[in-house]
């Protein structure tokens, strides 16, 4: 129930910030160019509270939280047109130039508002974990990825952190594509493999199965005692906190996924363990005895102690003006990664199953907020750079239509016919609606089938 509740909050404090700043940018340059603005509203509906300024400019904080919206003195939106024709600051009497000014302001401002959310984040400094692999399986396996492979670049792209090598690697899939990953091993050569995502099953290339086909996992923790289990094997034989388990029986533990894996092996052959652990700089032997339990179940082997927490180790941090440039490449190469995906879903190279809603969205709001404000920052440049995106799209009722109408107008001479414009605002809506119904389809059916 907490995560609902973080979820939706996280989702209106994304939703307030960036559609402000996207409405912010009409209100600004039409200001600037001298037309009327009556109302200043984030969110739609019924406004929870509103103000009228001192120059008339109503502000409105509306009840659907969904987007927001800028109303100018316009006449053709008025009960009266003729009386507000001719009246200073009226929006279709500004000349063509202004008026396009005004509509690209809100997308212009999302995007400039990513530059500044990525240079914020670059200047917190956002912490990773190291690109290296555990023990691969599926196509990772076959394609002669090794445990302890260190990814350096994914396609082509230098990579640094996990978070950027799984980016990569999650676009190519998306695609269906091969990728070539350059790996430093763990015996410190040199080498480029070639990932076959072109050979990804059809029913689970577009969902959360995704990485499990392909057979990626982050290397594992060490095999230290973060916490011991009072009244468990573990602590009735004596291990501590912070014990690093290096052997059990005859079997070599390099790390979590070994100690795991050779407790569940061992243990099914004879519960009775000897197990070797590293405390300080002496080797403690201990013996004790696994027991069973049932979870979710399923029942396995356990000795009672929890994992040590995993510390960051790649941290992409800039100083302010370094983290201008890394900023902009940041943005560009997102841009570039948002239009290939649009490109890809309408030429079918890529499945619209991608395609998620304001639920996904809640979700990853409240997960990047609990990783901490760098990730936050992240989590909003994109979302802000994806809302500019989409709002140029030559849809009707979105501003990129607007820009089309206004483009026509330019190359014809005179604008747009009312009876066009109703035309284009009944497929604009439809449209829409059949891409949201769309993605909170995809959204639910990935609920319901997790």
């Amino acid at each position: 129930m907490s995560e609902i509740f973080g979820s939706a909050w996280w989702l209106l404090v994304t939703l307030g910030i960036l559609v402000t700043f996207h409405e912010f940018g009409h209100f600004w340059v039409a200001r600037r160019c001298g037309v009327k603005v009556l109302r200043f509203s984030v969110g739609f509906g019924k406004p929870l509270w509103s103000r009228v300024a001192r120059d008339g400019t109503e502000y409105a904080i509306g009840s659907i939280p969904l987007g927001g919206y800028v109303k100018f003195l316009d006449a053709r939106e008025a009960e009266n047109p003729e009386l507000v024709r001719n009246q200073i600051g009226e929006y279709s009497a500004a000349p063509l130039w202004q008026r396009m000014a005004i509509v690209a302001a809100g997308p212009v401002f999302n995007i400039a508002f990513t530059v500044l959310a990525f240079w914020a984040m670059f200047v917190v400094g956002r912490p990773d974990l190291q690109p290296v692999i555990g023990t691969p399986h599926g196509l990772a396996a076959d394609a002669g990825f090794k445990a302890g492979d260190r990814f350096t670049a994914v396609g082509g792209e230098t990579v640094g952190s996990w978070s950027n090598a799984m980016l990569g690697v999650a676009q190519a899939a998306m695609l269906h594509q091969d990728v070539a990953i350059d790996v430093l091993d763990a015996q410190g050569n040199v080498s480029t493999r070639s990932l076959p995502l072109s050979k990804l099953p059809p029913e689970v290339a577009d969902n959360d199965k995704t990485f499990d086909a392909i057979g990626l996992q982050l290397q594992p923790p060490p095999a230290v005692a973060g916490s011991v289990v009072a009244g468990a094997p573990a602590a009735q034989a004596g291990m501590l906190a912070g014990d690093r388990i290096v052997r059990i029986n005859d079997v070599a533990i390099a790390n979590w996924e070994d100690l795991t894996r050779t407790v569940a092996e061992q243990a099914a052959k004879n519960p009775h363990l000897h197990i070797l652990v590293r405390r300080g700089n002496d080797g403690v032997p201990l013996d004790l005895t696994a027991k069973q339990s049932s979870e979710n179940g399923k029942t396995k082997w356990i000795i009672g102690i929890g994992g040590q927490g995993r510390d960051y180790d790649a941290v992409e941090h800039y100083g302010p003006l370094q983290a201008v440039p890394a900023a902009l490449r940041e943005t560009w190469k997102t841009t570039r990664n948002t239009l290939g995906m649009i490109g890809s879903m309408l030429t079918g190279q890529a499945s619209t199953k991608n395609l998620s809603s304001v639920i996904t969205i809640a979700q990853v709001a409240n997960a990047s907020a609990h990783q901490g404000l760098a990730w936050f920052l992240s989590f909003l440049a994109v979302i802000s750079l994806s809302l500019g995106i989409l709002n140029l799209l030559p849809i009707p009722i979105l501003d990129g239509g607007h820009l089309l109408y206004y483009f026509i107008e330019l190359v014809k001479g005179s604008p747009v016919s009312e009876r066009a414009l109703m035309a284009g605002q009944y497929v604009g809506v439809a449209l829409l609606v059949t891409l949201m119904s769309l993605a909170f389809y995809n959204d639910i059916v990935r609920i319901v089938s997790s």
